[in-house]
């Protein structure tokens, strides 16, 4: 790599896994200033020619798109893609336990933004694939070159992506001829509970004219706290339920990559790459839920405060463990030549989720071992106070008094501990072959091809059908854990407010003392691991899409014309078993058969060199998850009427119809003003709730079960999903020194939309914030890169009540938060850049209310993240 660049992309501290060719200037721009400081040759803001070339790319493109470079990811304190996603115009993300995890782009459910990964579609798995998201955090951010976010859809795209389609990029050697490496190393520290995080990434890379190879790996990892309080309420508001509990994590995202490239000619490229992701979390829970409703007679339970008597405090521990990993490789080709574009891609896509989370419940069957409490919501509503009594028993329940107050919580006063193992598991596997040509004629290019992918899923949803009792079945074989003997001599790390102390359990030894005892209860034929998942929660679902497109560009000078339409031809077989109350399950199986038109039509003209003005129209489609189509479900033939629990194979998928409209125009300073809007209307927008099932599906000889009550996911009727995006980023020029090295990034969403569903009509989409935010003021210059960011997203619904499944519940809301960052980047020189990163500085509370605010069920913080390190490129 010759010098100068090397330079350029250590001077601003760059993702150790940028290409060797990421920061060259684009074509017709002029490159950042030099100067010389003693011998080293220092860019002033490298980071421009990236922001340059993603905004030419941006300019250039046919549709709808916003892209991020990995030099700007590399300005942020991002460990995964979701993350990064984040700084884009009207993508907001979903958090759990304060990471980044899926994304919603224009308020939209995830369900309705599909990925790509360097062209091929990738379908994501979660936990009991109750969606077909995929997990943004299983990737970490330093593997990928850029990212770019699609908001309207060209017919050479896949259909099934209704507001957004993100196609993740990864390296490309060629570019710099040579050996390169690059990597860094961060160390830091979780502000609440003080833990270790780290981060180590290098990549390697080397290349000439024709031939080059890359080979990368990525690594981030976390000890991190987690604070938590819930709630729930009866129907005058009164609490039932206080639940308090502390996460012990230890989360790790990894990441391989490995990529050749041959070039032959220069209308010629053939590439081979393979890339490994994977998320890893093992989760440690202490909880303890006071079930208020469980208090002996007498006593006061009020909406603010309440003064009960033997109220169980049932405690929960757990030693689980979540894994998600994606394995994509990739044989392609493009070759250009006398008119011609052809690009093709054989790939094979590996995607599986596991939850294995062993839970032991302990509680006191003896009322005398019980506490009696006091709890108080009046001063703050998110942090109850509880005053903890020891309980004195009476002659009858209703005389039992309270005896000497408690500022600990007895964690070994139980008597009773059941096992309960909680198991999910899910595989898909995917064969992708894809051609595409196209022709140069004139004015007009013309361009069409296949695609034909065959999938297959099996796994199960989340089961929890395995309870057992740890009670003394036979001498000898089970017997109780003394739940006192795993108590530490260490408190919970808690900056929430209580009223008790309450210390850490050593759940990993309590567990390993618990296997023993499982195998005996197993040995005896009393514990039995097999049914730890229920047969009506397993599914098999073969899928198998043909598609085929035809599309053509008319380039009237200022004016570009894309009109195209494509036909996917989708097939769907789906095994799996019912059970009829308590019977043997018995296998069903169903087909599902769809062939769809997806037309678009995209316009762009060049009002002036600097300004672009789009429009767009398309048909666009989003298909049922595999846990919402599984036939697995339970019948229940004695209550009246009779009701069948589990998924529906009878679902429709989602259609839309698409409109976009933009104003771009394009700053000096590798910027850009825009504004755009949307609106999306939806047929057969998916909801959870309860019908009639009309059909002979579950019918045996001699029963009738078509009017039986049916639970589970339906299509409901007509939505709209609409919204307005505006968009500013640029370094501005003209200001004396030394601030003429600031700029601004921002853009605000505002967003809208509701469905309508059998009894409840205007409901809206899940996730749908009225305003998604994010500003960062930047300052790049010389061996100083600096950077303050600010993410806000005003409040959302999350779960939707009133749709008959659960009476008339409300919705569950999380609440407004905001995020402030702040990342410094300094070159000590061409080779070394040292770097800082401080996360979640507003410390940010989590939240979710029941309609409003006054009635929390969900409280959650992790603190701040502090990191710092070296970046080092050779």
């Amino acid at each position: 790599m010759p010098y100068p660049l090397r330079a350029a992309c250590l001077s601003c501290g760059l993702l150790p896994l940028v290409a060797p060719c990421a920061a060259q200037p684009v074509a017709g721009v002029s490159a950042a200033p030099v100067a010389a400081e003693a011998e080293d040759i220092i860019v002033y803001a490298p980071i421009l020619d990236a922001q340059r070339k993603a905004l030419e790319e941006q300019r250039n493109a046919l549709n709808r798109v916003d892209i991020i470079s990995a030099d700007t990811v590399g300005r942020f304190p991002d460990q995964n893609v979701a993350a990064a996603l984040a700084r884009l115009p009207a993508v907001a993300v979903q958090r759990d336990q304060g990471q980044e995890r899926y994304i919603q782009v224009r308020g939209a459910p995830n369900r309705w933004t599909t990925v790509k990964f360097d062209g091929v579609p990738v379908v994501g798995v979660d936990e009991g694939g109750s969606t077909r998201a995929f997990r943004f955090d299983s990737v970490p951010a330093v593997l990928l070159s850029s990212i770019a976010v699609n908001k309207s859809l060209l017919a050479e795209m896949p259909a099934e992506a209704v507001v957004a389609q993100v196609d993740l990029r990864s390296f490309s050697p060629l570019g710099a001829e040579g050996f390169a490496l690059a990597g860094d190393v961060g160390l830091g520290l979780m502000g609440l509970g003080l833990g270790i995080q780290r981060q180590v990434n290098l990549r390697a890379s080397w290349a000439n004219e024709q031939l080059g190879f890359v080979l990368g790996g990525a690594n981030y990892k976390r000890n991190q706290t987690t604070d938590n309080r819930e709630a729930s309420y009866d129907s005058g508001n009164a609490p039932t339920i206080l639940d308090f509990r502390s996460y012990i994590l230890e989360r790790e995202n990894n990441g391989l990559f490995a990529r050749a490239e041959w070039q032959p000619n220069p209308g010629t490229k053939l590439f081979l790459g393979t890339t490994y992701t994977e998320f890893n979390d093992d989760e440690q829970r202490n909880q303890y839920v006071f079930q208020l409703r469980t208090a002996v007679p007498g006593g006061i339970r009020g909406v603010d405060s309440g003064s009960l008597n033997a109220v169980q405090a049932r405690g929960t521990l757990s030693d689980g463990d979540y894994r998600n990993n994606n394995w994509v490789s990739i044989l392609g080709g493009d070759h250009r030549n006398e008119g011609w574009d052809i690009e093709w891609r054989a790939a094979y896509v590996e995607t599986e989720n596991t939850t294995y989370l062993p839970i032991l419940l302990q509680q006191a069957n003896n009322r005398g071992l019980r506490p009696s409490l006091d709890y108080d919501l009046s001063d703050n509503r998110r942090f109850p106070i509880v005053t903890l009594f020891n309980t004195v028993p009476g002659a009858t329940p209703g005389t039992w008094t309270r005896g000497a107050k408690r500022s600990f919580l007895d964690q070994g006063a139980y008597d009773f501990q059941i096992f309960l193992p909680v198991v999910q598991e899910t595989r898909s596997s995917t064969w992708t072959a894809k051609l595409d040509v196209a022709r140069q004629l004139g004015q007009v290019k013309l361009s069409g091809g296949f695609q034909h992918d065959d999938r297959f899923i099996d796994g199960n949803t989340i089961s929890a059908s395995n309870t057992l009792p740890l009670t003394p079945f036979l001498p000898g074989i089970g017997a109780i854990l003394p739940p006192g003997e795993y108590v530490r001599n260490k408190l919970w790390n808690s900056r929430f407010p209580r009223g008790f102390d309450v210390a850490i359990v050593d759940n990993p030894r309590l567990f390993r003392d618990l296997r023993p005892i499982l195998t005996r209860l197993q040995a005896a034929g009393i514990y039995r691991p097999e049914n730890n998942v229920a047969p009506t929660d397993l599914y098999t679902i073969e899928e198998r899409l043909y598609a085929g497109y035809g599309q053509a560009l008319f380039d009237f000078d200022r004016l570009q014309l894309v009109a195209g339409l494509r036909l996917e031809r989708f097939e769907q077989d789906i095994f799996g078993f019912v059970r009829i109350g308590t019977g043997t399950p018995r296998p069903l199986e169903v087909e599902n058969r769809y062939t769809d038109w997806f037309p678009s039509l995209s316009a762009k003209m060049d009002l002036t060199p600097n300004a672009v003005l789009r429009g767009s129209v398309q048909r666009a489609t989003a298909r049922p998850s595999f846990g919402e189509v599984r036939v697995g479900a339970s019948i229940n033939d004695t209550s009246t009427p009779g009701t069948v629990t589990g998924g529906n194979p009878l679902l429709k998928p989602e259609y839309t119809w698409g409109v976009d409209a933009a104003f771009e125009y394009y700053l000096p300073g590798g910027g850009i003003a825009s504004v755009s809007s949307f609106l999306r209307l939806v047929k057969n927008v998916l909801y959870t709730g309860r019908s009639i099932v009309g059909s002979d599906i579950y019918d045996t000889p001699g029963q009738d079960r078509s009017d039986y009550q049916f639970i589970s996911t339906f299509n409901g009727e007509r939505g709209k999903l609409y919204g307005v995006e505006f968009n500013y980023q640029q370094q501005w020029s003209g200001l004396p020194t030394p601030w003429d090295g600031l700029g601004f990034q921002g853009n605000v969403a505002l967003l809208g939309g509701s469905f309508d569903a059998p009894g409840r009509a205007g409901a809206p989409f899940p996730g749908t914030s009225d305003a998604v935010v994010n500003a960062s003021l930047f300052y790049e210059k010389g061996r100083t890169s600096a950077r303050i960011s600010y993410q806000w997203r005003s409040d959302w619904p999350d779960t939707l009540g009133g749709f008959g499944t659960q009476g008339e519940l409300a919705d569950e809301i999380r609440g407004a938060y905001g995020n402030l960052d702040v990342t410094l980047r300094y070159a000590l020189s061409s080779q070394f850049v040292l770097f800082a990163d401080f996360a979640n500085l507003t410390n940010a509370i989590y939240e979710v209310f029941e309609n409003e605010p006054a009635f929390p069920v969900e409280v959650e913080q992790i603190g701040r993240r502090y990191m710092a390190g070296i970046k080092v490129n050779f």
